[in-house]
C-alpha cells in the first residue's frame, strides 16, 4: 500500500444515532467504514472476533468483512461515521453503501467489493482501536462531516485533505499502541531529534546523544529506530545532506566550502556520503535542466 499515492473517495459522512432496541445484525459492506463511538456502549463482532466499544473508541470495518453491532445497557449509540474508498476508482462515484448480508447480495453486487489494500501495510490497522488521543480523531471526523453538510465550493477536496490527516493520525495511534514503550520516551526522543536538527554543521556521537537523553546507547538506538525508522546517526546524516542539497541548489558556494560548513572532513567524505544515501554525487543537485 503506497501512502504517497493515497487518494481517498469519501462516500458517506454522517453523524447519526441508533436508539435501542435497534441493533445492526450481521452484514457486509462494499467499501471501508470508520465508526467513532461518541457516546454509548456497544458489542461489535467482526468475523469471529468480539470487541467491547466505549466512548473514544474507533472501529474500522473492511470490505466483505462480516460484522454486527449490538447496543449495550439500553443506551443509544452516537456514532459519527464515514464510508470511503482508500483509492479513487473509476466507479467510486456510482457505488452506493450497502448493508446486506453476503447471502442476500446479487452476483452483480458481489462484484462491487473493493480490494482490502490495508492488508499490504507493514502494520495494518486493526478493526478496533482504543484511542490514546480521541479528541484529535473526533475533531477530524466532525470536520469532514461538516464539509459534507455545508457543501461549500471544493468541499470534496477539503474533505479529502482532512481524511488524509485522519488516516495519518490513526496510523500513528496504531504505531504507538503497537510500541507502548515508546510513549514514555517521546520527550527524550524529540529532544534528540531537535538537537540533531540544530547540529548539522558537526559530527554527533552516540555518547553525547545518550547522555542528553539519559538513556543507554543501545536503548536509545532501539527506541529511535522504532519511532522514526532509522538510528540517530543515520537521521543526522539525512538532515545534513538535506541541508547540503539546499545549499548546492540555492547558493553558488563551491562544493568543498559546503562540505566544510557541514562538518565533513573532506570533499571526498562528503561525496561518499551522497553516493551512499542518494546514489548520486553532490554535483547532481547543481545541474541546470
Amino acid at each position: 500500500m503506497d501512502l504517497n499515492t493515497l487518494s481517498p473517495y469519501i462516500r458517506v459522512a454522517w453523524d447519526s444515532v441508533i436508539y435501542p432496541p435497534v441493533n445492526i445484525s450481521e452484514r457486509v459492506i462494499f467499501d471501508y467504514e470508520l465508526l467513532y463511538v461518541k457516546d454509548g456502549e456497544i458489542e461489535v463482532k467482526v468475523e469471529d472476533r468480539v470487541y467491547h466499544g466505549i466512548p473514544g473508541d474507533i472501529f474500522l470495518f473492511k470490505p466483505m468483512e462480516t460484522h454486527s453491532i449490538y447496543l449495550q445497557n439500553n443506551k443509544p449509540l452516537y456514532q459519527p461515521h464515514l464510508h470511503f474508498d482508500l483509492y479513487y476508482l473509476p466507479d467510486s462515484p456510482v457505488v452506493k453503501v450497502s448493508y446486506k448480508p453476503l447471502e442476500a447480495m446479487t452476483v452483480q453486487e458481489t462484484q462491487l467489493f473493493r480490494e482490502d489494500v490495508t492488508q499490504y501495510m507493514m502494520n495494518p490497522l486493526p478493526n478496533h482501536i482504543r484511542l490514546n488521543k480521541p479528541v484529535i480523531i473526533e475533531k477530524l471526523i466532525y470536520d469532514i462531516i461538516l464539509e459534507f453538510d455545508r457543501k461549500f465550493p471544493f468541499y470534496e477536496t477539503a474533505a479529502k485533505g482532512l481524511f488524509i490527516q485522519l488516516w495519518t493520525q490513526l496510523l500513528r495511534e496504531n504505531h504507538w499502541l503497537s510500541n507502548p514503550h515508546l510513549l514514555p520516551n517521546l520527550e527524550q526522543l524529540d529532544r534528540i531529534k531537535n538537537y540533531i536538527s540544530h547540529h548539522t554543521e558537526q559530527d554527533v556521537t552516540l555518547d553525547e546523544l545518550s547522555s542528553l537523553a539519559n538513556l543507554s546507547k543501545y536503548y536509545l538506538c532501539r527506541l529511535f529506530k522504532q519511532a522514526f525508522g532509522m538510528t540517530p546517526i543515520q537521521y543526522h546524516m539525512v538532515i545534513r545532506l538535506e541541508k547540503a542539497k539546499q545549499m548546492i541548489q540555492f547558493t553558488n558556494l563551491p562544493l568543498s566550502t559546503i562540505a566544510e560548513k557541514l562538518g565533513f572532513q573532506s570533499i571526498h567524505s562528503f561525496s561518499r556520503a551522497f553516493h551512499k544515501l542518494e546514489g548520486v554525487p553532490p554535483s547532481f543537485y547543481r545541474k541546470r535542466h
